[in-house]
């Protein structure tokens, strides 16, 4: 019995096929991550509504009024951006880059910024594997590693930028 070899796409195509999955890759760190702010968001909210000090919930100090704005703030930046960009991705073609690595270049960061906020507004307990807040904070540094380093990901928007902008008469879009 004969069989045809399996042709899983044109010769010298690997290369954009890599980098779409890539750009997939990225987004989904990028989503990820944004989960993680969320739900760090949601625990200081929720930790700062029951615990109490000097008679009066702890929501009502400006220290933690200032942590969770700001995490409030920078999730929904990244939750903007992450919905742009996965709206805009084309699977069927490379060339989605610039905003691939640019959304994980921001997302991975924030998050870990706001799992930093959330141990700060719970204290000690943060630390404590009866919280959450312990584990999203190491799963939000991986996040931040993985899938390329900060330093890349600039290396390329750079690149990206300088060769796109000239083209677009000196505007980004």
């Amino acid at each position: 019995m004969h069989t045809l070899p399996l042709q899983v796409g044109r010769e010298g195509d690997a290369v954009i096929h890599m980098m779409r999955n890539l750009e997939v890759e990225r987004l989904g760190l990028a989503a990820m991550s944004l989960g993680i702010a969320r739900r760090c968001t949601e625990v200081m909210v929720s930790y700062s509504s029951e615990r109490s000090a000097f008679g009066q919930n702890i929501h009502k100090f400006g220290q933690i009024q200032r942590h969770i704005g700001e995490s409030y703030a920078e999730y929904s930046a990244g939750r903007a951006y992450v919905y742009s960009t996965a709206a805009s991705l084309d699977l069927n073609k490379a060339g989605g880059r610039l905003d691939s690595d640019g959304v994980k270049l921001y997302c991975g960061p924030m998050a870990t910024g706001v799992a930093n906020r959330a141990m700060q507004v719970l204290g000690g307990y943060g630390y404590c594997g009866d919280y959450v807040v312990e584990r999203l904070w190491r799963d939000a540094k991986l996040l931040e590693i993985g899938g390329g380093t900060s330093e890349g990901h600039q290396k390329n928007i750079t690149s990206d930028l300088v060769k796109a902008l000239p083209r677009s008469g000196g505007r980004l879009n």
